[in-house]
């Protein structure tokens, strides 16, 4: 087995001792992990030989943290992992055991209770698969947006597939070869997309639409906080840094606008169809937000797609 680099970018993170104990109690291989500090005070970290910490004065970005510390990772393989987290036994060397020199992994998706530090018991499965919304799918809203949503009935007719096809993901962890993701996603686009917006969509998109392959990996698994009103947002948005993302994301791959594509955005629509809020006709979907961003009417919830 190879080395894997954590990557785990920290700014004014609550819970980022209990993560790096948990990654480093966890890994059953070869690692090393990298703290970003942003500009910011950190707690006591361990003291450990693995861990190293890129310290700023200022604070730089989620997207350019990464940037860094991808280009001086020592590791074969790059995990990016939220700074509230815990992974499953052995997790460095499960998702390596299946992962090919242009695929994306990402590990089951469940809850944390980051107080007792274990899984939260919610009632609900765990979350395996994503799709991407259509930019219009919400009348009288143009900033809906190219998001990810969570696709519970795909889950639950492939739950016996262990590594499948993703879609698209939420952006809290993911896992690559290095050199591919020096050679094919660096760097991440923080001028367009801004500090920590759409990171699932650039990522999983460019890896899809250049001819690589988004997986899940259902051997492992990772609980993740949903930190929301209650814990508060590390990295800050800026002033309409979340709208302009949008626009900007949305705009970017539904005109199909990456240079180093060899599919458009419908060759994706169509591999995972039936897509949950897109129309039946996917041409026409396209040509419609066309227009619409040209300056047609916005659509009413009684518009037809169909020809």
């Amino acid at each position: 087995m190879s080395r894997v680099s954590v990557i785990i970018p920290s700014r004014h993170e609550r819970f980022l001792r209990p993560t790096v104990d948990d990654v480093l109690r966890h890994a059953t291989g070869d690692i090393e992990v990298i703290v970003i500090d942003d500009g910011c005070a950190l707690p006591v970290l361990p003291v450990d030989p693995r861990l190293r910490v890129m310290h700023t004065e200022t604070p730089r970005g989620m997207r350019a943290g990464i940037n860094a510390a991808a280009q001086l990772a020592t590791g074969q393989f790059l995990l990016k992992l939220d700074a509230h987290c815990s992974l499953s036994e052995g997790f460095d060397e499960v998702l390596q055991a299946d992962c090919d020199v242009d695929w994306v992994v990402i590990p089951r998706r469940d809850r944390l209770d980051p107080i007792a530090w274990c899984r939260q018991e919610t009632g609900k499965p765990p979350i395996d698969h994503h799709y991407l919304n259509w930019p219009l799918h919400k009348p009288d809203d143009p900033n809906c947006g190219l998001h990810g949503s969570i696709w519970p009935a795909r889950s639950t007719t492939r739950q016996d597939i262990l590594i499948d096809d993703e879609m698209t993901t939420q952006g809290s962890c993911w896992f690559m070869p290095r050199e591919y993701f020096l050679r094919r996603m660096w760097p991440l686009d923080q001028e367009h997309y801004g500090n920590i917006t759409h990171e699932a969509q650039e990522i999983t998109l460019k890896c899809w639409l250049s001819g690589g392959r988004v997986v899940v990996n259902k051997h492992a698994t990772y609980l993740h906080l949903h930190k929301g009103k209650t814990y508060g947002r590390g990295y800050p948005l800026g002033s309409g840094e979340h709208a302009r993302s949008t626009a900007y994301c949305a705009d970017y791959w539904m005109h199909d606008r990456w240079p180093a594509a060899i599919y458009p955005l419908s060759w994706l629509i169509e591999k995972f169809w039936p897509v949950p809020t897109w129309p039946s006709n996917i041409t026409r979907a396209f040509a419609h937000y066309r227009e619409v961003m040209a300056g047609a009417v916005w659509p009413s919830q009684n518009d037809s797609l169909e020809p």
